[in-house]
């Protein structure tokens, strides 16, 4: 099993869980358990096609799966990954 850090504005979704247990051989497959499990995170990861939606960053360890093999990216048992949403914002000058 994996563990995934799910950042504190998604806990809403995961009961107010901090890091939830996820099965999976890469991350495709962990995100689809995570969402089999909360249902009601999935329009926040993914789009109306169901693409992983592209302010949401994965992390294994301490890298991005955007620098890797994206949601292709092989996980195995013990891996820890970090969910981490992107932050807007700012002041315009």
């Amino acid at each position: 099993m994996t563990t995934l850090r799910i950042p504190t504005p998604l806990r809403t979704y995961t009961g107010g869980k901090s890091e939830v247990t996820v099965s999976g051989a890469k991350i495709s497959e962990a995100l689809a358990d995570l969402t089999t499990q909360y249902p009601a995170i999935k329009p926040h990861l993914f789009n109306e096609g169901g693409e992983l939606r592209p302010f949401v960053n994965l992390f294994v360890g301490e890298h991005n799966i955007k620098d890797l093999q994206g949601v292709d990216t092989p996980i195995k048992d013990g891996d820890k990954v970090m969910l981490i949403p992107s932050i807007a914002g700012g002041k315009n000058s």
